[in-house]
This record gives C-alpha cells, sequence and structure tokens, in this order.
C-alpha cells in the first residue's frame, strides 16, 4: 500500500519562491503521473499540474503557468512543485496525487488519482 507525504510549505511573500516536495512510500510510483493540486479554505480543489511517470510530458493549470515547474526523480520516488513569482490568490494547500497511467499520458481530474498525501501549507502573504 502507497503512501505520499508532502513538505515544503509555509509563508512566503508575494514574489517569492517556495518548493514542495512529495515522497512516495511503501511502493513504487514510477509508473504512475503525479500531480499536484490545492485547496483554498471555502473553495473546491483545483488542479495545477501534472507530470508523466515518462517525464515526457506536462500540464498546468492556466493560473500558474510560466511561473510553477513540476518536476520528478524517479530513482528517488519523488516529485516537486518549484513555485516561483508566488501570489496571494496561491495560498492554499497543496497535495500531491498519484494516478496510474499510460506512458507519456496524464491528468488533471482529481477523480482519476488514487493515492494523495495529506497536503502542505502555502500562505502567501502580500
Amino acid at each position: 500500500q502507497g503512501m505520499l507525504l508532502e513538505s515544503g510549505g509555509g509563508l512566503v511573500q508575494a514574489g517569492g519562491s517556495l518548493r514542495l516536495s512529495c515522497v512516495g512510500s511503501g511502493r513504487t510510483f514510477n509508473r504512475y503521473a503525479m500531480g499536484w493540486f490545492r485547496q483554498a479554505i471555502g473553495k473546491e480543489r483545483e488542479f495545477v499540474a501534472a507530470i508523466s511517470w515518462a517525464t515526457s510530458t506536462f500540464a498546468y493549470a492556466d493560473s500558474v503557468k510560466g511561473r510553477f515547474t513540476i518536476s520528478r526523480d524517479l530513482a528517488k520516488n519523488m516529485v516537486f512543485l518549484q513555485m516561483n513569482s508566488v501570489e496571494p490568490e496561491d495560498t492554499a494547500v497543496y497535495f500531491c496525487a498519484a494516478a496510474r497511467r499510460e506512458w507519456g499520458s496524464l491528468s488533471s481530474k482529481a477523480n482519476e488519482y488514487s493515492y494523495w498525501g495529506q497536503g502542505t501549507q502555502v500562505t502567501v502573504s502580500s
């Protein structure tokens, strides 16, 4: 049974940077697409970014495109989210998730992800 654990959240000023990490345990997630989602208070969980297990395909929400970068280290069973030029609107709990997908495939739909971490809080001050 696999588990995901996020880290790296915290308080950052607008315009600053933050790097989130997510490590898998209990199984290898090398054949899984990995995604980052976020949920702000009073809002639904929304897609942020995803990467295929072949690391050949990427997807980003329009709101973070050009500012956030997703990457992964297959050998370490880890996925990362580099957040640059953060804005107060980026304040949320960030979750990493894993979805079993075919080569090069990924998803932006939360219900297609079968493994989830517990989340890490990111707060951006203005």
